[in-house]
């Protein structure tokens, strides 16, 4: 394995390439929504073509004995929470502009801060609770409750980013267990296995344009997170992590050229008040003592 080097310029490159394409999943799921294709098919699809594409990289680096998680409920229980969390997102696109639906889904750094302390029991000092607070005021901004016209999508991208919340805790717990790559493809594997489960029933047979669609949700996930991990060969979480809001560009740009929305000044507001609110976590959590840093195959999006 490469050891890291500290380069975070290219650190930092790497991780804007990504966050440039990763919304392509986003606008890929959405399409093939509105022909019909039904949510649970789209997801086997992302992690069926995801385990695929990975899983020579994961025999590479782990071995065939790499295929295998060590603690299989364990690893079960964290890939549901990531397939619920994509099952969620990708319902909320049903309904909201991807640019929204990500907005709300961001609040999960201020959700993973709250159970970090919960669950994981790492100290949280009261400035990171105000800032959550004040992140949790952000989002409210967002969906604005009893103040617009109800959208169910609101409450889905609020479900999709408590799910993974839940998932990066989970993986900040196996932290240093496994490479990034096996880690990743036997998440996929695990997500593979759990949809396959009852996809069956909501199958309907692909086009060809629909296959290539599929292919393209893999190959975008994977390269993507391969670009993530490179991104953390050279520079530090803690530098990198407020990066991933520039997801939010790109998601506007892609949601207003495809599908012509353009989230209104509230949202912008909100997602202002959210980033703000992550990168002063992030520069607290970097100057805390003895902290535990979110590896790189947790940082994904669905």
């Amino acid at each position: 394995m490469t050891l890291p080097t500290h380069r975070p310029l290219i650190g930092v490159a790497f991780m804007l390439a990504a966050m440039a394409i990763l919304p392509g999943i986003d606008v890929i799921a959405k399409l093939l929504g509105q022909e019909g294709m039904a949510i649970l098919q789209i997801v086997w699809a992302r992690v069926a073509f995801g385990a695929l594409l990975t899983l020579p990289f994961a025999l590479k680096v782990g071995g065939r004995a790499g295929l295998l998680p060590d603690r299989p409920v364990y690893h079960l229980f964290r890939a549901g929470f990531l397939i619920a969390a994509t099952f969620l997102f990708f319902t909320s696109l049903k309904t909201l502009p991807i640019a929204d639906a990500l907005a709300i889904f961001f609040v999960q750094p201020l959700i993973v801060t709250v159970l970090s302390a919960l669950v994981l029991g790492e100290r949280v000092g009261p400035r990171r609770w105000t800032a959550v607070a004040i992140g949790f005021v952000g989002t409210l901004i967002i969906i604005r409750p009893g103040l617009a016209v109800w959208n169910p999508g609101s409450l889905y991208a609020l479900g999709a980013g408590t799910c993974l919340a839940i998932y990066f805790v989970m993986t900040r717990s196996i932290a240093g267990s496994a490479h990034a790559m096996v880690t990743t493809f036997q998440t996929n594997a695990m997500g593979t296995l759990i949809t396959s489960v009852g996809v069956w029933v909501v199958w309907q047979a692909p086009t060809a344009g629909e296959w290539a669609m599929f292919a393209a949700l893999g190959a975008i996930a994977t390269f993507g997170h391969y670009l993530i991990v490179r991104a953390y060969d050279h520079a530090e979480a803690s530098l990198l992590a407020p990066l991933a809001y520039t997801e939010m560009v790109t998601s506007t740009l892609l949601g207003w050229w495809v599908f012509s929305d353009l989230p209104d000044g509230w949202t912008f507001l909100g997602v202002g008040i959210l980033i703000g609110c992550a990168v002063y976590i992030s520069v607290r959590e970097r100057q805390a003592k003895g902290r535990l840093e979110v590896p790189p195959e947790a940082i994904e999006t669905p």
